[in-house]
């Protein structure tokens, strides 16, 4: 595994080197060793047809005319047989019977019976020395009818056989020298295979290099897209994939711009506000009017608060990191429905929660679906009027699950749904104070778990149902 490891962080330098280099050696020595075989096979043919030949000769110049057995020998051509083998030459020819044997008797028998009038190629080892034998048996033929057969010589001798063998030493040199040649071409060949391949390989990587200094040359706030018109097919990928993730760079830093920008804003108007109501409290002699000014004070330092929190957790649901776990929404709803209860109730608004079984198992951020519940539950409240009636409820199907919140509020247009839900959008019966982030939190919410945040009309009344959906994973 360590192996394997080290070679996925190599370069490709050294990869190529590890995988190409041995995979060119085992097939230039399996070259090698089908190239020993041909020699082998082709000199066996050459040498054989010399074998051949010499048997051939000698079988001619065997004769049974005279009604005995007569061979006359071509020495000359056993000489030149000899020469041209580069080593020495044996023969035998033997009848039958055993009455005539002439040459090297002992020479080895081939394995198995000998087919008449077949010759049979075999390797044997005569005197310590490896050879290379041709055997021939053939019928004798039959006298003549006026002939006598020689005395001693019975007339029953069927066949006679000849042996011709050769040392295999000129074939194993002549085997040796063309194997060594081949291992000299192989061996250029495979040098060269590995400079063109280093070659090659230093021309293909040559626009990744380029790239690389291209971008260590930037700057940190240099976002614009990577040329890769001039690039390699195999190549254009990976810089499309730089230029979308460098994109989504420029966004995410763009919204981080935005949102300080509009956090700035924000809590300068609340501090603005809180300087404003400080410096008229100095002012008022009248202690009944200083008691209302901190009163404004604290109203004002309360929205501040609310500001702030609903701006860290806007910032929040942009940027933390989805934790998708198992978690109970009917939980959920009643933990929700316990921190918001008291506002409900100092407006005698009913607050109820809705969930078809006591526990309803989904998988999302439990964190964070809780900060969108809570946004909408306290939207909620904070329009719908005294004695109203509001619900939480949770639910799910087979594509994914939803959480929704219903008041009988004054609701919305259908404009006016279309346009809320983006930061800072508020209504045209926003309450004072609002800054129009909660909405945004929980539309944000819903996007991190790949759903939507929807606004529609309740049925059978005014008010509004604001829906939190997001699929199964």
């Amino acid at each position: 595994m360590g192996l394997v490891a080290r070679l996925r962080r190599a370069s490709l330098w050294r990869l190529l080197a590890c995988l190409l280099l041995p995979l060119l050696a085992v097939v230039t020595g399996v070259e090698l060793w089908m190239t020993r075989h041909d020699a082998l096979e082709a000199a066996n043919a050459a040498y054989d047809r010399s074998l051949l030949g010499a048997l051939k000769s000698i079988d001619a110049n065997i004769s049974t005319a005279s009604g005995g057995l007569s061979a006359e020998l071509p020495y000359s051509m056993l000489e030149f047989f000899e020469l041209t083998a580069s080593g020495r030459v044996y023969f035998r020819v033997a009848s039958s019977d055993g009455l005539v044997e002439l040459g090297n008797a002992d020479l080895p028998l081939p394995t198995g019976a000998l087919e008449t009038g077949v010759p049979r190629f075999y390797d044997a080892t005569y005197f310590g020395e490896s050879v290379r034998l041709a055997a021939y048996r053939r019928a004798m033929q039959e006298p003549d009818a006026g002939a006598r057969p020689a005395a001693g010589l019975p007339t029953d001798t069927a066949t006679v056989l000849v042996q011709v063998a050769e040392s295999t030493q000129s074939r194993q040199d002549f085997t040796r020298r063309f194997v060594h040649r081949a291992a000299l071409r192989d061996g250029l060949v495979l040098g060269l295979m590995v400079l063109g391949t280093a070659t090659t390989l230093a021309l293909a990587l040559r626009p990744l290099g380029r790239l690389a200094r291209e971008v260590q040359a930037r700057s940190p706030d240099d976002m614009t897209p990577v040329a890769g018109a001039e690039l390699p097919a195999d190549i254009r990928p990976l810089v499309t994939a730089v230029n979308a993730q460098m994109a989504r760079t420029q966004d995410l830093v763009a919204q981080q711009r935005q949102f300080l920008d509009d956090a700035s804003h924000q809590l300068r108007t609340h501090l603005t506000t809180l300087q404003m109501q400080i410096d008229y409290a100095r002012r008022e002699p009248d202690a009944a009017q200083v008691q209302d000014a901190l009163a404004a004070i604290g109203n004002e330092i309360a929205r501040a608060t609310r500001s702030t929190q609903q701006l860290l957790a806007l910032g929040r649901s942009d940027t933390a990191a989805v934790d998708l776990a198992p978690c109970d929404l009917a939980a959920l709803l009643r933990t929700v429905a316990l921190e918001l209860l008291p506002q409900a109730r100092a407006r005698q608004i009913d607050f109820g929660i809705h969930s078809a079984t006591p526990e309803l198992a989904a998988v999302g951020d439990s964190g964070l679906l809780r900060e969108a519940l809570t946004n909408l539950a306290a939207n909620a409240i904070a329009y719908t009027p005294n004695h109203g009636t509001i619900t939480v409820s949770a639910a799910a199907d087979s594509l994914g699950w939803s959480l929704s919140v219903e008041d009988n509020g004054p609701g919305l247009s259908s404009e006016e749904r279309d346009a809320l839900g983006h930061r800072y959008r508020r209504g045209s019966q926003a309450v004072a104070g609002g800054s129009g982030l909660g909405l945004a939190i929980a539309r944000s919410i819903a996007e991190r778990h790949r759903g939507r945040l929807r606004l529609e009309a309740r049925d059978g009344g005014p008010g509004l149902l604001a829906i939190l959906w997001w699929p199964r994973p």
